[in-house]
């Protein structure tokens, strides 16, 4: 998939997607509702990097996936354990686009924190989520969705080889998580790699921008930023 750098066409069984600044009725109601962009890409491909960056260059909401994954409380540890968190039945997909879908409207939300270490959420805690004039939405499902599809705005995905996002992955598991590389190996070939090139890859169809995730982050943000310029979605900046 390396080297697509044409916008996609969209498809024709998705709604149109609403002019961000507007009301129904044609009111403006700036800065709401917010621009909502998409960043997907595979794990290790630099998306949520660029989202972030995005994020800051354009003083907007950097929301991504890693809240809505699933309660999984119920499991026993090591049944937890042995769960694939790269196929998007992990999601709480429901819940995600829901919230997704009031922000794209300028509302606030309640998203749930996830333990990553216990595999489950936190009882009680959420975490209040209020968009800004741009809404940058990260993960590596957030074109797999036809349901999330129709809110953004601008979608983008990050298409980086399969050797440069498991080596990025491999520093960060070992470097900041503690595990052994052949741990982050074994991982990789069994569940991460099968379920890139299942859900995400596929997904890049779905994109109006495609950029190579081993060009500089400046570059990125400078080719995403042109196009929104082109198609008039940075006027709420101005």
């Amino acid at each position: 998939m390396t080297g697509l750098n044409q916008p996609a066409q969209t498809a024709q069984t998705e709604k149109a997607r609403p002019e961000p600044g507007f009301a129904a009725a044609g009111n403006p109601v700036l800065p709401f509702p917010p621009v909502v962009i998409a960043v997907a890409g595979c794990s290790g491909s630099g998306k949520t990097t660029l989202a972030a960056e995005l994020a800051r260059n354009l003083s907007g909401i950097h929301f991504h996936f890693d809240n809505y994954y699933r309660d999984l409380s119920h499991l026993a540890p090591a049944e937890r354990a042995r769960q694939n968190f790269d196929d998007p039945e992990l999601i709480e997909s429901p819940l995600l686009i829901e919230h997704v879908a009031a922000m794209a409207r300028g509302e606030s939300i309640h998203s749930p924190c996830y333990d990553f270490a216990t595999h489950s959420r936190r009882p009680g805690c959420t975490e209040t989520v209020t968009p800004s004039a741009f809404l940058l939405v990260d993960g590596i499902f957030a074109l797999h969705y036809a349901d999330l599809r129709p809110i953004y705005h601008f979608r983008v995905y990050v298409d980086t080889p399969d050797e440069v996002c498991f080596e990025r992955r491999l520093q960060r598991d070992v470097l900041q998580r503690g595990r052994t590389p052949q741990s982050v190996r074994e991982q990789y070939e069994a569940t991460v790699r099968p379920s890139s090139l299942k859900f995400v890859r596929p997904s890049a169809v779905h994109a109006d921008l495609i950029v190579e995730g081993t060009d500089d982050l400046d570059w990125k943000v400078e080719r995403v930023l042109n196009e929104m310029r082109i198609r008039g979605l940075l006027r709420l900046s101005a």
